[in-house]
């Protein structure tokens, strides 16, 4: 069996800490979620190796600093491109890899290849209604800054409808984890606009 420690060791020195030049929303705290989040998950699934799981989630969205439209493609192809990953992984398992972290975005048009690439979106996912609110809102201050406080409720409630209402584009892909529960309960949100204004107002103040 494969010594992850080394592996764990390296990615918290050379990988993590570029995730503090990107927006609110993906800095350390978040690649940390979802590295944590996909161990969690692989206890449910004892075939996954999981030093591979926690290179994937660790390198999912380092494409950020490319740019956000394409950033799970350039995710995997730093990875792939990352000869230092030859030390504990074949060719053929970086590949698995790079695709697990081109297969987390949520908007992707089609399943995760494997089950690296399921348990990685599925950690990813984050279904908690006031960080959902609020790395939205800090997107969109960071991304949109010309506009002002009830453009930023518009857009706000525009990308609720469109990723998590329902009929919207995110899916779950790991029946194991909370996120179904959390989404019925930031759907209940949602479906309230005087609830959603309530909670737009408590974290516009705090932002």
């Amino acid at each position: 069996m494969r010594d992850i420690e080394p592996i764990r060791v390296f990615l918290e020195r050379e990988i993590v800490p570029r995730y503090d030049s990107f927006d609110a929303g993906h800095q350390r705290d978040h690649v940390h979620s979802v590295m944590h989040t996909s161990q969690q998950l692989a206890r449910y699934y004892p075939q996954v190796d999981r030093a591979m799981l926690l290179v994937a989630a660790a390198y999912h969205d380092l494409g950020l600093a490319l740019g956000r439209e394409r950033h799970h493609i350039e995710s995997a192809r730093i990875l792939r491109a990352d000869t230092r990953l030859l030390r504990w992984f074949t060719p053929a398992e970086i590949d698995i890899m790079a695709d697990a972290a081109e297969d987390h975005r949520a908007s992707l048009g089609h399943e995760p290849r494997t089950i690296y690439g399921r348990i990685v979106a599925e950690s990813d996912r984050q279904i908690d209604a006031e960080v959902v609110l609020r790395r939205t809102m800090q997107y969109t201050r960071a991304h949109f800054p010309g506009l002002d406080k009830e453009m930023q409720w518009k857009r706000l409630q525009e990308h609720l409808h469109e990723k998590y209402a329902p009929g919207g584009y995110l899916r779950l892909w790991i029946p194991e984890s909370d996120n179904a529960l959390h989404l019925a309960e930031l759907r209940a949100i949602i479906a309230h606009p005087e609830q959603l204004r309530a909670a737009f107002e408590r974290i516009y103040a705090r932002l």
